[in-house]
Parts: structure tokens; C-alpha cells; sequence
């Protein structure tokens, strides 16, 4: 079964497949089904955001757990099927594609990092091996984000193409102020979202998101990454 989901000025965009396994959940009828996709949207940041710009500590995790919940709580409202979150099984094709390109770019950042005259790893000690898997587990849960809830929703508001650029770009602010993971956030936004849309599946993503995350760490001084910290973290360091 088949959907077609418009844009707000009505044209068509190309079908989105709905299989028939869906989560459970309350479901909202469709008359209102863009304010709350708007209001989902909105929401979501502005607690993550919180999460991020916060003074204190104790606050800063209060609202990344409120996030969490909030969002738990939109996806089980939506009842989104699994397939259209890409918590399904990738192609071979797809995580190919995804994994050979990604794993390149990263060998070319640390050839290019040595060619200029720099240390690789540029931290000898960061990241550990304790970190690192960390970071592959955060790397995962930030492609559900990023994916599953908040590319998903700009698809339906503005069409598949342009839903990259809206959640790239939404990916790459939530990396302010830091000028180094900023930049790169918004080009790998951009990769992520266009193999999330062309592959539907998160799980590829988010190991080349841990790969290229690290590839930073270790090519990257302290001095700009100020270990990987973004909000209030990345000012404070």
C-alpha cells in the first residue's frame, strides 16, 4: 500500500510506502495531521535545544530526558510503520553504497589532514575505547533523531528532496556554536538524509556517522573541537 504525501501548495510528491506493520498508538485524525506535524516539529527542537543551552548540568539533562519522552510519545501517537522510520532492515545495495562512500571520505580527511603537516590522532587521548563505543551508541541514537523523527515529518510538511535540506540544516544548528562540527554536521546532513531518503534505513547511517564522528576527533585539535562539545558546553570548555 501506497500513500501520496503533498506539499502545503498541493503538488504531489513521489508515494511513500506504508506496509502493514505499524506501531501501536492513539493516532490523530487527518484534518489536523499538519498543525501537528508543525507542533511536533517545534516542540522537539525547542526541548533539545534546552537540553543543549541549559546553565547548569542538573538542567541540561532534564531536558534531554524530557526530549526523549516527548519524542517516545510523538512517535507513538503518529503510529509511524517501521519501514518509514528505517528502523528495517537495509538493501545490500544501499548499505554498500552508504559504507563505501562514507568510509572513503574519512580516509581521505586523515590523508589530507597528513598531506597539510598534521598529527593523526591529533588527541592521543581522546577517544578512548570506552568513548568510542559511546559514541557509536550516540551516534545511532542521533540518526533516529535526526531520521526516524525529524526527517520523517519535514517529508510529509515539504516533499522528499526538500526534507534534506530542512533537516540537514536543522542537524548542523543543533551543532552551534562549534564552527568545525557545525560545518561538517551540515555536509554529513546532507549525505545522511540523502541515502535515508533514497535507502530508508538507519542503521548503515549511524555506523558512518560513528566512523566519520571519530575520523574528527582524531584529526582535529582539541583547541577547535573542544572534545566534541556543542551549546553551552562548546563556550564553557
Amino acid at each position: 500500500m501506497a500513500v501520496q504525501t503533498k506539499t502545503f501548495d498541493a503538488s504531489v510528491v513521489a508515494p511513500v510506502s506504508v506496509p502493514g506493520v505499524r506501531l501501536r498508538g492513539l493516532g490523530v485524525p487527518l484534518a489536523y495531521r499538519r498543525y501537528f506535524t508543525w507542533f511536533q516539529l517545534i516542540v522537539a527542537y525547542v526541548f533539545m535545544e534546552r537540553a543543549l543551552w541549559s546553565s547548569r548540568l542538573a538542567f541540561r539533562n532534564e531536558w534531554a530526558f524530557i526530549a526523549a519522552i516527548t519524542v517516545f510519545v510523538f512517535v507513538l501517537v503518529d503510529r509511524p510503520s517501521l519501514q518509514r522510520m528505517g528502523l528495517g532492515l537495509p538493501t545490500s545495495f544501499g548499505a554498500s553504497v552508504v559504507l563505501a562512500v562514507s568510509f572513503a571520505t574519512g580516509v581521505f580527511l586523515v590523508f589530507m589532514v597528513r598531506w597539510a603537516g598534521g598529527q593523526v590522532p591529533a588527541n592521543p587521548t581522546w577517544p578512548t575505547l570506552h568513548l568510542t563505543w559511546q559514541y557509536v551508541t550516540w551516534a545511532l541514537v542521533q540518526e533516529f533523531m535526526l531520521q526516524s523523527f525529524f526527517f520523517t515529518r519535514c517529508e510529509e510538511l515539504f516533499g522528499s528532496s526538500a526534507a534534506v535540506w530542512v533537516a540537514a540544516t536543522l542537524f548542523a544548528a543543533a551543532h552551534l556554536p562549534s564552527p568545525i562540527l557545525t560545518t561538517f554536521t551540515l555536509v554529513g546532513g546532507l549525505f545522511f538524509c540523502e541515502m535515508f531518503r533514497r535507502y530508508r534505513s538507519i542503521y548503515p547511517i549511524g555506523i558512518v556517522h560513528a566512523v566519520l564522528g571519530l575520523t574528527i576527533a582524531v584529526t582535529m585539535p582539541d583547541s577547535l573541537l573542544h572534545n566534541m562539545r556543542v551549546g553551552i558546553g562548546f563556550l564553557r570548555y
